[in-house]
């Protein structure tokens, strides 16, 4: 596959009133990138760089998704065969992407967001097949929905996306309760429109916080990020208030979508 042309949008738009609530949502997520990276590759395995170029790591990456797909092809349905796959189209969609040499931002190519809309896919699949999601997996998968989520360009498609990652991130925090699975799940109940929800998990993340001033800090940043979620839901409610009525949908026309979540919907930006 050839690599596509990829847009000069950060994926984190830290400019305007949102810089600080963004600051916050790139730091959980480049843990979570890191962790990922681990997880799907193992250790030595430089997806990013370090083993060649990030474009013949995606062409190997690319190869073992088809011969993933081969298997899958002869056992429709296998749950590891479906994780697998989830796994090598992440792997890829990070491998298609670039860091700016000036700012250290990850640019995220046209193709490599259609490789986590590939993913995201495969992960449905998945949790259809299986009714013990490994929580590796979900990790990874919770870290990609939500970069779908961010990149989205429609209102709509961006609360589907971000209820995935909350679903996801979910899994996690119940298998392994800690101050970071919960308080990220608690980021993301809040995008998912799930607010009450997110309190009662930011009280369960603050029994794993260790001091007062630990606590003070992650209340702090839940209430700079439900601000800007709060606005989000008011133009998922606009959306889908356009789409029963018949009208053009908003959600629909980037030009008047800016994505609390990092990248706006005017000018330019990834590509659907």
């Amino acid at each position: 596959m050839a690599k596509g042309d990829k847009e000069g949008r950060m994926l984190f738009d830290l400019r305007g009133r949102r810089r600080n609530v963004i600051k916050v949502v790139y730091g959980i997520l480049a843990l979570l990138m890191g962790l990922s990276l681990i997880l799907l590759a193992g250790p030595g395995f430089g997806v990013l760089g370090g083993n060649g170029s990030s474009s013949s790591a995606a062409e190997a990456l690319e190869e073992q998704t088809e011969r993933i797909e081969t298997k899958l092809a002869k056992d429709p349905g296998n749950p590891d065969l479906l994780l697998n796959l989830t796994r090598n189209q992440i792997n890829v969609a990070y491998a298609l992407s670039e860091a700016n040499p000036s700012t250290g931002e990850v640019l995220l190519t046209v193709e490599g967001r259609q490789e986590l809309q590939k993913a995201s896919a495969t992960w449905d699949e998945y949790l259809e097949a299986t009714d013990e999601p490994r929580i590796g997996g979900a990790l990874v998968a919770s870290q990609a929905l939500f970069q779908l989520a961010q990149t989205s360009r429609r209102t709509l498609e961006a609360r589907n996306n971000v209820v995935a990652a909350a679903e996801a991130q979910r899994i996690v925090a119940e298998a392994q309760p800690s101050l970071g699975s919960l308080s990220t799940l608690s980021f993301y109940e809040l995008y998912a429109g799930e607010f009450k929800a997110a309190e009662e998990t930011l009280a369960e993340a603050k029994e794993f916080s260790g001091s007062k001033f630990e606590r003070r800090q992650l209340q702090t940043q839940f209430d700079e990020i439900e601000k800007s979620a709060r606005e989000f839901e008011q133009q998922v409610k606009e959306a889908e208030s356009a789409a029963k009525e018949g009208a053009e949908e908003r959600a629909n026309n980037p030009e008047s979508f800016e994505n609390p979540l990092g990248l706006g919907g005017g000018g330019g930006g990834i590509g659907e």
